[in-house]
């Protein structure tokens, strides 16, 4: 979670053509599933695989990570630093782990993900709903993990045993032995 704290300032109120007196306050912010999902019923377009964002874009996904209530005027308020902390906010991966290329391509997925994908990812792997409001990337890595040591196959018996006589057999040539 970020919190950014806004300090009181003066605005215009355009409507009644006076100064107003905004308070400070805090404001807190989660990029998660949830957000991703309200930003794309608004736009109907993969979050993730987004690239032009227009400004009206990347205002509403602020907006979809405040957690609890704030004022129109304090999202006013924000100011180009705000908007490179929530920028870097976003861009840090909140965990340790790293993942390798996509074996079949050598590259990254190609896929258009989107929070439907993601929550058949969630589930599928047997996370609970409420995961959808942990920070996105965490919850990322989390479900590449799982599927990582999940999917790892263990040899059968048989396979083992093989494996067993291979290795027997190239020890037995290499030191020239008879077993």
């Amino acid at each position: 979670m970020l919190t950014i704290s806004i300090g009181e300032t003066e605005m215009f109120n355009e409507s009644t053509g006076e100064f107003v007196e905004v308070f400070g306050t805090k404001v807190q912010l989660e990029h998660s599933l949830a957000s991703l999902s309200k930003w794309e019923s608004k736009f109907k377009t993969s979050f993730l695989n987004h690239k032009d964002w227009t400004g009206e874009e990347s205002k509403y996904y602020i907006e979809c990570m405040i957690l609890g209530e704030v004022s129109p005027e304090v999202l006013q308020m924000l100011t180009n630093d705000n908007y490179l902390e929530i920028q870097r906010y976003i861009d840090d991966p909140y965990v340790a782990t790293t993942f390798g290329k996509d074996p079949q391509s050598g590259g990254p997925v190609r896929e258009i993900i989107t929070a439907e994908i993601i929550y058949y990812w969630m589930f599928g792997v047997g996370l609970p709903l409420e995961c959808e409001n942990w920070n996105l990337n965490k919850l990322m890595a989390v479900i590449k993990t799982i599927n990582l040591k999940t999917n790892t196959k263990k040899m059968s018996r048989k396979d083992v045993l093989a494996q067993n006589n291979q290795i027997n057999a190239q020890r037995r040539l290499q030191f020239g032995t008879s077993g």
